[in-house]
């Protein structure tokens, strides 16, 4: 009989731990339970990259912002790459950004973008602005893919009557390397005494903006027959100096 009793008394202590633990677990289990959120998400309407010829209107295209199934209102900015502007501004050939934005409602943001690129063309014989892609060699060498039909170069008209390139370096480090815009080498001036003789004048000393250094364009080959422009720029880094060459071969593009 005090065996049974033993036996009895050890399995009600064991079905109340095992009780106490359960409930435990449960009140543990639904205290950290958190709510779910929707983070926004963008449809972007219309071509992305869009294409602007330089004066023409632009009427943006829009985006959706969803967080889940509701659509939420956002916000929309631009800025220009390559020649600071901080507005979509048709008058400027450049390669523009268009964020949108948008809160959902527990405060967290989601962004969407377009690019837009502003360009206009000349006929190589009496401008050389245009929009163009590139093949990079430095030193004689083209490393691969990555410096191959680079998507874009631009080369503008400024006021004073000179041209400018985005990248001097032909995009050898913001896309061959894949260091993005603060390594290019901008500024590079072009002065095109008669272009038909292949006669420039280069009157600005540039730097890479990422490395340093000076740089020089110290030549230009324009055939509009091939719509292709040869360039070349020499780079002395900073010390000890190294020397590189960089020749970007452009070819003028149609969007």
């Amino acid at each position: 009989m005090g065996l049974k009793l033993n036996i009895m008394k050890k399995i009600i202590i064991a079905l109340l731990i095992a009780g106490s633990f359960f409930t435990a677990c449960t009140t543990d289990d639904t205290a950290n339970v958190s709510k779910v959120t929707y983070f926004p998400i963008f449809t972007i309407l219309g071509p992305n990259p869009y294409f602007v010829e330089l004066g023409a209107p632009y009427t943006d295209p829009g985006a959706i912002a969803k967080a889940g199934e509701t659509v939420i209102p956002h916000t929309t900015a631009a800025t220009g790459k390559y020649r600071g502007t901080t507005t979509l501004d048709t008058s400027k050939s450049d390669e523009y950004a268009v964020t949108y934005s948008a809160t959902n409602s527990d405060g967290f943001v989601g962004t969407g973008s377009r690019k837009v690129i502003v360009w206009k063309n000349g006929d190589l014989k009496t401008s050389i602005e245009g929009l163009y892609t590139c093949t990079i060699s430095r030193n004689g060498a083209t490393p691969g893919a990555s410096y191959i039909n680079i998507k874009y170069i631009y080369i503008w008209k400024n006021a004073s009557g000179t041209y400018q390139i985005s990248d001097a370096f032909g995009g050898w480090y913001e896309y061959g390397r894949a260091l993005g815009v603060g390594y290019i080498t901008p500024g590079g001036l072009i002065n095109a005494v008669d272009i038909p003789t292949n006669t420039f004048t280069f009157p600005a000393t540039l730097t890479n903006t990422g490395f340093g250094g000076t740089a020089k364009i110290t030549d230009l080959q324009v055939n509009p027959t091939t719509k292709k422009l040869v360039l070349t720029c020499v780079w002395n880094t900073t010390p000890p100096v190294t020397t590189y060459t960089f020749v970007a071969t452009l070819t003028q593009v149609q969007p």
